[in-house]
């Protein structure tokens, strides 16, 4: 189990690395709606508004931003890469961090391999329908600092119908004893850093590798209302049949994105 008072040898160096898979699933029937779909999410989730989200990741897991790289891409899809620090208690007073969670007042900064990077993909299906747009995000630290804590910040700054998360705690770090570490928290599941609201609105799905530090988690909205998947019309405007066929493409294309697999 984790100690508190367990004194570290120089700095702490295991790497904490969270990824995120995040999608939005819209239907956009004709040429014209898709194209507006895709112009759409591309300027709600420009450079500018990405930037703004990294930045507040970096005030969440409590680094220091040194360097921002940004870029929108024609015809769509834009990238944001921070270089941050990450603060770190002094060496005489190094522990194993007690979790994922605020820093003391009293730090210094130390510059690590640390990032926090956005990438989006939005694309749509000439024939059927079916836009999807997708983030990546990638938040990697040292030291005493989790990205786990910005874990539910960046569920709610996106329109999520399906997330996938992979966390993972990599190399070691010694103590003054010279014994090796390799995780300075305890964790079973991501699923125990979520609020509980998003508990309450997400299918999951666990796949966790202990032995390895790894663990896996893929989220599913359990609500469906048709009217929050159609852009540029409204449920009430369809028959019947066709409310159907639409509502069962989206099904399937979000089930297929959840469980890794076409559905044939």
């Amino acid at each position: 189990m984790v100690n508190n008072k367990l004194r570290l040898h120089g700095f702490n160096n295991l790497t904490k690395s969270l990824a995120f898979n995040i999608y939005d699933i819209c239907y956009a029937q004709s040429e014209g709606q898709q194209r507006e779909y895709i112009e759409y999410i591309d300027e709600l989730y420009n450079a500018d508004r990405l930037t703004h989200i990294l930045q507040d990741v970096s005030d969440i897991i409590g680094a220091t931003v040194l360097n921002v790289s940004r870029e929108d891409y024609d015809p769509q899809g834009a990238s944001v890469t921070m270089l941050v620090a990450d603060p770190v208690t002094p060496p005489a007073e190094h522990q194993l961090a007690e979790g994922p969670g605020p820093l003391p007042d009293a730090v210094v900064a130390h510059l690590d391999k640390s990032h926090l990077t956005v990438h989006t993909y939005p694309e749509s299906h000439p024939d059927k329908g079916i836009s999807t747009f997708r983030a990546d995000i990638d938040v990697s630290t040292c030291g005493l600092i989790s990205p786990l804590k910005a874990l539910n910040y960046l569920i709610h700054s996106f329109d999520s119908d399906i997330v996938t998360v992979d966390y993972r705690v990599r190399g070691f770090t010694r103590d003054v004893d010279g014994n090796k570490h390799y995780i300075d928290h305890e964790i079973d599941s991501i699923q125990n850093y979520l609020s509980q609201d998003t508990k309450d609105r997400y299918q999951m799905i666990d796949v966790n590798v202990y032995q390895e530090n790894i663990f896996h988690t893929k989220m599913l909205l359990k609500e469906f209302s048709l009217d929050n998947y159609l852009f540029g019309s409204v449920s009430t405007s369809l028959d019947t049949e066709t409310a159907g066929e639409i509502e069962q493409r989206l099904r399937r294309e979000m089930q297929e994105i959840f469980y890794g697999r076409n559905l044939g």
